[in-house]
């Protein structure tokens, strides 16, 4: 493909989804990483797009959008899965477990619906959805699901002062929480300030912090910061994950999991 050509997938990818990974570009557009970042470059020279660590995004737009969760769920599925299958582990019998809205909890809970009898904790309405429609067996009528209400987001989570005081009052062995990117600076964020205020409560709330977050959310910033890395006891990631962000997640956290 032209150099042209590329210039205007890159700008019309960038338009489309707000902010775009230089590797999703790379694999769409079949060229190097470098290439990419050299393109992204010249886009930013010409202001039709602005860098940001490990992408693009629209020039001078915050770190405020929230893609839905329909187009987050068909992607990096191999990934999710295979850090879904690492947290299942950390669950057990009786427990009391937290699920914060994400497309790699989603993964987790279906990796779930037929594992130990627990209670789950969770403000997605997706995930409550996998435990209600699961196949019947003994563990879908043993395991008790509880979720919380609040306003909706595009990510179908339920947020806001009524989730937040909900989880005031509870208690978690443990909490898989999603985010939407963790920063050495920022720690771990979201683009939605209510999911934020929810989010921290969780945190709050949990004995065990895990966070559960593919390669692709390393240097990625959203408005509002949930935790500082250091809160959590616990990362699982994907094998891509650079060796710089694990080297930081390594000195922060608690434990860092790399899933095969």
């Amino acid at each position: 493909m032209l150099a042209a050509a590329r210039h205007e997938a890159i700008v019309s990818a960038v338009q489309r989804e707000r902010v775009v990974r230089v590797s999703d570009l790379a694999q769409q557009l079949g060229v190097s990483l470098m290439t990419v970042r050299r393109d992204i470059e010249l886009l930013e020279e010409g202001g039709r797009l602005e860098r940001i660590h490990g992408g693009a995004k629209l020039p001078g737009d915050v770190s405020t959008h929230e893609p839905g969760f329909e187009l987050k769920s068909t992607q990096l599925t191999a990934e999710k899965r295979a850090i879904a299958l690492a947290a299942a582990g950390l669950v057990h019998e009786g427990m009391a477990v937290g699920f914060s809205a994400g497309t790699t909890t989603w993964a987790l809970a279906k990796e779930l619906v037929n594992g130990p009898r627990i209670t789950v904790v969770t403000n997605s309405v997706r995930i409550a959805d996998v435990f209600h429609h699961a196949s019947p067996g003994p563990a879908r009528f043993a395991s008790t699901v509880i979720l919380i209400g609040g306003e909706r987001t595009p990510s179908d989570a339920l947020v806001g002062p009524i989730a937040t005081a909900a989880l005031r009052q509870l208690h978690l062995d443990v909490l898989f929480l999603g985010v939407h990117g963790m920063d050495a600076d920022a720690g771990f964020t979201t683009p939605n300030l209510l999911e934020a205020e929810t989010d921290r409560a969780f945190v709050t709330a949990a004995r065990k912090v895990v966070v559960l977050a593919d390669h692709t959310k390393w240097g990625l910033q959203g408005i509002s910061t949930i935790a500082a890395l250091d809160e959590a006891d616990e990362v699982i990631s994907d094998a891509r994950l650079g060796a710089d962000a694990q080297r930081i997640l390594g000195e922060r956290v608690g434990k860092v999991r790399i899933a095969a």
